[in-house]
């Protein structure tokens, strides 16, 4: 079991994205995620998002918004626990990222980037900001969702 965070920072009206195509052996490789990573012993999901966010972007983040949690369940992954979060409130300049390349992409264009089946499910939950934290399941077989849960309801 792995615990990570995954944050969307916006500026503008865009999402900063990183395009995984730099690391070998990655499982996200070619796809385009938000900035994040797995947690350090003792920390926080906060702290996580901050730490990640910092080591990827050089931005120093502010108050961010604890959207949800994602379970991720797969036939060739260890179960993930990913807390998501949202966040418009940082500074700092954006440095290179060893492990893709950052890019502000439009919100209205991020669906029709390569993303995960599970990512388009909670993109679309987060463009709201009036959403309540919720929680998903998603579960792949091979690289395809087989099935998704919404606060305990299921929706694919």
């Amino acid at each position: 079991m792995i615990n990570t965070t995954l944050c969307y920072i916006e500026k503008d009206g865009k999402y900063l994205m990183l395009h995984r195509v730099k690391k070998s052996n990655d499982l996200n490789q070619d796809k385009w995620i938000g900035i994040g990573g797995k947690f350090e012993q003792h920390e926080s999901p906060e702290q996580c998002n901050r730490r990640e966010a910092y080591e990827e972007t050089g931005l120093t983040l502010g108050k961010c918004n604890y959207r949800g949690i994602i379970t991720f369940v797969s036939n060739k992954w260890p179960t993930e626990y990913m807390h998501l979060f949202t966040c418009n409130d940082f500074s700092g300049e954006l440095k290179e990222c060893d492990e893709g390349v950052l890019e502000w992409v439009d919100k209205k264009e991020i669906h029709t980037l390569p993303l995960w089946q599970g990512d388009k499910i909670f993109l679309k939950l987060i463009e709201n900001q009036n959403t309540p934290f919720f929680s998903l399941r998603l579960q792949y077989a091979d690289d395809t969702l087989i099935s998704a849960i919404l606060n305990d309801e299921v929706i694919v």
